[in-house]
C-alpha cells in the first residue's frame, strides 16, 4: 500500500557535518575513472512545478551500469589496508595493486544481490583475480544473472528472498571466502559501513559540480547543502537495504540548518523496509519478497548499521507502486537520462508526492516549491532491457 510518513525523530544535525570524500583518491587509480554527470532534467522540473532538477547519473560508473561499484572495490581496498603496512602510498594502478595484493587475498569474494551489487563484486574478484560467488533470489532477473556472470563468477540463485540469499552467502564466509555485503547485522557491520564510505566520491563528485554551476533564483529556503552554486533544497534518495540512504544522510546534510536539505526517502510498497524500521525504531522484517520491478529496492530488512543514521536524517519517507517508476523513467528518458528501475525511483517518489498522494501535495507536506532546486541519484542504467523497453519504448537504448 502507498504511504507518505513524517518522520518526527529527524534531526537536522544528524549527518555528522562533511561530504569530504573518504574514498576518492582511490577511485581516481581505478581503470577508466571519471565522475559520472551531474546533469539537469527540465521535463521533471516541470512535472514538479520546482525550478530545476538536477540527476547524478550512474548508469556508467567505470563501465558498470550502477554505483555500485563504488562501494564494493573501497570495501574489499579497506581489508587489504589493514593487511597491508603504507598501501596507499605503495600502487598507482590496478596492476601494482594486485602485485602488492597477492598473499593478501582470499580465494574467492561472495555476496548476495539482486544484481548491481553482486555484479560490483564480481567484477573487483577479476580485477584482482580471484574468483566469486554470487547469490541471488529466487525470481531474478535473467538479464542480471547473465550480466554477473559475464564477469566470470559463479552464481547461485536460492530458494528464497534476497534476505535468504544473505544468510546462504554469510553462512559459507570464511579465511578464503570474504563476504562483502552491504547489509549490517550484529557482528558483521564493518565491512556495511566501508561500503557507505565508498559511496562518498559520488557525493564529492556532486560538490565540485554543483559548485561549477551559476547560482539560480534564490530558493525559498536559502539553503545549499555544499558550498557553491545553485542551492538544493530536496534530496530524494531510494533506500533498499539502506547504504546509499545512509551515504546521503552522512555527506549531504550538515550542521547548519540554513544548508541542510530536506530529504525524502523512497521504498517500493511491497518492500518499504526502512520506513518500518524507522517507525517502529528497531530492525523488522516487512514481508517475503515483495512483487515490484525496483529490483535494486527489493528488501525485506534494513541494514542494521543504516537504521540509526537514516532515522535521524530523513525526514520524508514514502513508499510507492511500480506506475510512478516507469512514469518516472519514461520523463528522465525524455530528457536523455537512461536510468532503470531502481535508478528512477527518487523522481518517482516525487511525482506520487505531486499527483497521487491525497496529502495535498509536494509543496505542502515539504516546502517545495517553484523556485526550488531538486536532486536526485540515478542509481543505475539499463539492468533489465525488458523491463526498461516496456517502460520508455525503447528510447535511449
Amino acid at each position: 500500500m502507498e504511504e507518505f510518513y513524517i518522520n518526527e525523530a529527524a534531526s537536522i544535525s544528524a549527518g555528522g557535518g562533511s561530504c569530504r570524500s573518504v574514498s576518492l583518491s582511490f577511485h581516481r587509480k581505478m581503470p577508466g575513472y571519471i565522475p559520472t554527470p551531474l546533469v539537469e532534467s527540465p521535463r521533471a522540473a516541470e512535472r514538479l512545478g520546482v525550478a530545476r532538477v538536477f540527476v547524478k547519473d550512474e548508469s556508467n560508473r567505470l563501465s558498470l551500469p550502477s554505483f555500485k561499484i563504488l562501494g564494493a572495490s573501497w570495501a574489499v581496498y579497506r581489508i587489504l589496508k589493514q593487511k597491508i603496512t603504507g598501501l596507499d602510498t605503495a600502487w598507482s594502478d590496478l596492476d601494482r595493486l594486485r602485485i602488492i595484493a597477492r598473499g593478501h587475498l582470499p580465494g574467492r569474494l561472495i555476496t548476495a544481490t539482486d544484481g548491481n551489487h553482486g555484479r560490483a563484486v564480481a567484477r573487483v574478484a577479476s580485477w584482482l583475480g580471484i574468483e566469486a560467488r554470487i547469490f541471488m533470489p529466487q525470481g531474478s532477473s535473467r538479464h542480471r544473472i547473465e550480466a554477473i556472470r559475464s564477469e566470470g563468477a559463479d552464481v547461485t540463485v536460492v530458494e528464497g528472498d534476497y534476505d535468504h540469499a544473505v544468510s546462504e552467502a554469510a553462512a559459507i564466509a570464511g579465511k578464503r571466502e570474504w563476504l562483502i555485503q552491504d547489509m549490517a547485522w550484529e557482528g558483521y557491520e564493518d565491512i556495511p559501513r566501508a561500503i557507505v564510505e565508498g559511496y562518498s566520491t559520488i557525493f564529492s563528485e556532486i560538490q565540485c559540480q554543483l559548485d561549477l554551476l551559476p547560482p539560480g533564483e534564490e530558493s525559498p529556503r536559502q539553503g545549499d547543502i555544499m558550498p557553491g552554486h545553485p542551492a538544493i533544497d530536496l534530496a530524494a534518495v531510494q533506500i533498499g537495504v539502506g547504504s546509499l540512504a545512509e551515504a546521503a544522510v552522512r555527506y549531504l546534510s550538515n550542521r547548519s540548518e540554513t544548508s541542510t536539505p530536506v530529504l525524502l526517502g523512497v521504498e517500493p510498497a511491497s518492500a518499504a523496509c526502512a520506513l518500518a524500521a524507522v517507525k517502529e525504531n528497531r530492525v523488522v522484517k516487512v514481508r517475503e519478497r515483495g512483487d515490484t520491478i525496483m529490483a535494486g529496492l527489493n528488501c525485506g530488512k534494513v541494514s542494521r548499521s543504516a537504521l540509526p543514521v537514516i532515522r535521524r536524517g530523513i525526514g520524508y519517507f514514502v513508499a510507492i507502486e511500480d506506475r510512478w517508476t516507469f512514469e518516472a523513467m519514461r520523463i528522465l528518458a525524455s530528457d536523455g537520462i537512461v536510468s532503470g528501475e531502481s535508478g528512477a525511483a527518487g523522481l518517482a517518489g516525487l511525482i506520487y508526492l505531486s499527483e497521487g498522494s491525497s496529502e495535498g501535495g509536494i509543496g505542502k507536506m515539504t516546502g517545495i516549491g517553484p523556485k526550488s532546486n531538486i536532486l536526485l541519484i540515478s542509481t543505475e542504467g539499463i539492468t533489465d532491457p525488458d523491463i526498461y523497453r516496456t517502460a520508455t519504448g525503447g528510447k535511449n537504448r
